[in-house]
């Protein structure tokens, strides 16, 4: 072999003379194939060689059956063959020793009988069929042989007889059908109706009395087939576990009654079962009446059917699931479902007190009643949230729908009852009580069950719903009370303070409103939760009451408690809002006398204001803007010296938006040149404006640097040293100066054909100049 490992060259690329299919493949497999094996064929020629031939076979059979004594078949082909050669009384002779050894195989009782019937001896068939019923009662084929073979030979009534036989010994369902379809062949249909009936007797399956009566109704007995089903309903009683099993002998009663157009018969028999059966056990029979009413019956029995479907629904849900007690859904949508049949019965017109209502209204109450049963096991809140409203529930249905209002009275105290009070307690029914005390007119109750609330368990909802009903009773003196105990109870609960002071407020007692809340602040800042809403509340009830001196000793309070740059915000813009504010008063008192004065005109003229009413308004809008701006420079400063960046940063913006709005002189204003973040006080608080620098430093473990953003403020002390920084200002204004000459030179050729590219320009430049400049510097 040459190292070379291609492949050989073809020489002949002819094509073969035989191609290779799959054709080719069959045909040479089956062409080389052996011939198969064929027996010899032995041909008699005279009786003696057939005496021969007969002596041997009966030699091999007499073998065979000699060695396998107890094998059936062997005798079965002995017997076929001698009866093949015409020798019955041998064949007999095999099978009746073959009887001897096994008289219970029916395979051989049938062979027999086959072999004497194509033998023509019907006489010896009869005698054997007798012998192997006898024998073999309970094999079903024999008998079936036997009364096919009497019918065959019209022989009915002793078929019939057969038949009678057969039913002695008690046999099968199918049995029973085979002689009933035998006499209903022969129109026999009296025979037919007195063997269903015994046939009832062996076998009271429901499934038999409804061919029975359905035997009856197809040969037009209706009448007949009725008092079927009443015998079969009496046979299987009331007792719950047989009208289960009988469930569908109900669903057949009513459908044939359906048939016979009596519907309300098969309403009162869907009705009998369902009564008398568990709701968990009817699912097929409330199915069929649901179908039934859809067809048949009015609107209300749709509806009463689909409540039982859905009756069944909620029943199967509870009774699957894990725990009851804690599927409190369920027991939610099945009370709903109860109240709303409740009410849809006392709508149709059904009178309180008629049956039909009292069935519907006790439902509900064990509904309710097996509901609440299920008490949460834990002692946590969570767990019994939803569990309380069932309670509600259950309270607002006999109030309500029922109007039972001891019954309601009762359900609240065994609601009350069941909370652990000491560890949680639900204000939503206390309040719901003391309402429904209110609501029947006993205000004493409702107070006292306030008041119990409050003693078990003091809990703010309870002094707020307890405040609110004795301010819809216009009982003052009561709600103060109540907000002191209030107080008296959680002194550190701000909206409390501001409630009890809005009451007075309301009530025009300004100085009692100022008392309380001169009360609340002068606490300690940790004793209330929430300071900052009560002081917001202070300083807005006195900014309403138009006392400007009080408004700034607030501020000037608080700024002493705390330096929030929140405060000094809102402490500068008060200033310009209550110069704003006297405007709006003397515009109010303006408007209203000249309302009284033109009477009756709809749209009066506004009367515009004398040049000393502007001129008072404008020198009073100049002192509040100074005013604000040295509380904010107040602010600004304080935060300095603190070294609060971010909210230096604030109020700069706080203060730039003042500036914006409020910032331009009376010449300024007057002139119309200046737009609103030009003028030269909006300027000056723009260069308090930080730089945003991106630094280095170590980190904690002096290993690695990182970097950080910090804001360097122009007038902050320690940057006024810095070469760096008097750098970086002196390119800002260098950049500020080329921005305003190329503002100019845009402004000077605005005219000019490529004003739209240099404007666009312009813009883009704008935009860049905008964008905060991000410098680095080290810092070792």
């Amino acid at each position: 072999m040459s190292g070379d490992a291609r492949a050989p060259r073809i020489k002949n690329r002819a094509p073969a003379p035989v191609q290779i299919s799959a054709e080719q493949l069959l045909r040479e497999a089956q062409e080389r194939q052996d011939a198969p094996f064929r027996a010899t064929t032995q041909k008699v020629e005279d009786l003696e060689e057939l005496e021969e031939y007969r002596g041997r076979k009966r030699t091999e059979f007499e073998e065979q059956i000699r060695r396998t004594r107890i094998n059936i078949s062997a005798w079965i082909k002995y017997a076929v063959w001698e009866a093949s050669q015409g020798e019955m009384a041998r064949s007999r002779s095999v099978y009746e020793r073959a009887l001897d050894v096994d008289p219970h195989d029916m395979r051989l009782w049938l062979r027999y009988v086959e072999t004497e019937l194509k033998a023509r001896n019907i006489q010896h068939a009869r005698n054997l069929l007798d012998r192997a019923v006898s024998v073999l009662p309970r094999l079903d084929q024999l008998w079936y042989k036997y009364v096919h073979l009497e019918e065959l030979l019209g022989n009915v009534g002793g078929a019939r007889q057969v038949f009678e036989r057969w039913m002695s010994w008690e046999p099968d369902e199918k049995a029973w059908a085979a002689y009933i379809g035998l006499e209903v062949r022969y129109s026999e249909l009296e025979r037919a109706s007195e063997i269903w009936q015994r046939c009832v007797t062996c076998h009271p399956e429901p499934k038999q009395w409804i061919k029975w009566s359905k035997f009856e109704e197809e040969r037009g007995a209706v009448d007949r087939a009725r008092e079927v089903f009443t015998m079969a309903l009496e046979f299987f009683g009331d007792d719950e576990d047989r009208m289960e099993k009988a469930q569908t002998v109900y669903t057949a009663f009513a459908k044939m009654e359906t048939r016979a157009r009596e519907y309300d018969r098969a309403r009162v028999i869907y009705k009998y079962a369902l009564e008398r059966l568990p709701r968990t056990k009817s699912v097929g029979i409330y199915s069929s009446y649901t179908r039934f009413e859809k067809q048949f019956g009015t609107r209300q029995g749709v509806e009463d059917t689909v409540l039982g479907k859905r009756r069944i629904q909620y029943e199967e849900e509870l009774a699957s699931s894990e725990g009851a007690k804690s599927n409190y859904d369920t027991w939610f949508d099945y009370t709903r479902l109860e109240e709303d049949a409740y009410r849809s019965l006392i709508a149709s017109g059904a009178a309180p007190d008629s049956k039909e209502a009292t069935t519907a209204r006790s439902r509900v109450r064990d509904t309710y009643e097996r509901a609440v049963a299920n008490v949460p096991p834990s002692q946590e809140k969570r767990h019994w949230r939803r569990y309380i409203f069932l309670w509600l529930s259950y309270a607002l249905f006999e109030e309500i729908d029922v109007q039972d209002y001891d019954r309601a009275r009762e359900v609240y105290k065994a609601a009350i009852s069941l909370v652990p009070h000491k560890v949680f307690t639900f204000a939503k029914l206390w309040l719901n009580y003391a309402h429904f005390e209110v609501r029947r007119l006993d205000l004493n109750a409702a107070r006292k069950i306030l008041g119990t609330g409050i003693g078990m368990a003091s809990k703010e909802r309870l002094f707020r719903g307890y405040v609110d009903l004795e301010l819809s009773l216009k009982e003052f003196d009561r709600a103060r009370k109540i907000y002191e105990r209030a107080l008296e109870w959680d002194p550190t609960n701000a909206r409390t303070w501001i409630r009890f002071a809005e009451l007075e407020r309301n009530l025009f007692d300004t100085e009692r409103a100022r008392g309380i809340f001169d009360l609340a602040t002068r606490q300690s800042a940790p004793g209330l939760d929430m300071p900052e809403v009560l002081w917001k509340a202070y300083i807005d009830f006195e900014f309403e009451e138009r006392d400007w001196e009080r408004v700034t000793n607030l501020y000037e309070r608080l700024l002493a408690r705390t330096g929030h740059v929140k405060v000094w915000i809102s402490y500068a813009l008060a200033q310009i809002g209550a110069a704003i504010a006297e405007e709006e008063d003397e515009d109010d008192e303006e408007e209203e006398e000249e309302e009284e004065e033109e009477g009756a005109e709809e749209n009066p003229p506004k009367k515009e204001l004398s040049p000393e009413e502007v001129e008072v308004r404008l020198e009073r809008r100049e002192e509040a803007c100074k005013q604000t701006r040295k509380i904010f420079e107040r602010g600004y400063q304080d935060l300095k010296m603190r070294g609060l960046k971010e909210e230096r940063v604030v109020l700069l913006e706080a203060w730039k938006a003042f500036e914006r709005e409020h910032g331009r002189t009376r010449v300024e204003l007057e002139s119309g040149e200046v737009g609103e973040e030009e003028s030269e006080r909006f300027k000056a608080v723009q260069s308090k404006m930080p730089r945003v620098v991106k630094k280095r430093r170590t980190d904690e473990y002096g290993e690695a640097a990182e970097e950080y953003y910090d804001m360097l403020f122009p007038d902050d002390d320690e940057n006024k040293g810095k070469p760096s920084f008097a750098f970086l200002q002196a390119a800002h204004a260098w950049r500020q100066k080329q921005q305003q000459e190329a503002a100019a030179a845009a402004a000077t050729e605005s005219n000019s054909p490529d004003a739209q590219d240099s404007d666009d320009a312009g813009g883009s430049d704008e935009e860049n100049d905008e964008k905060m400049r991000v410098d680095e510097e080290d810092e070792d």
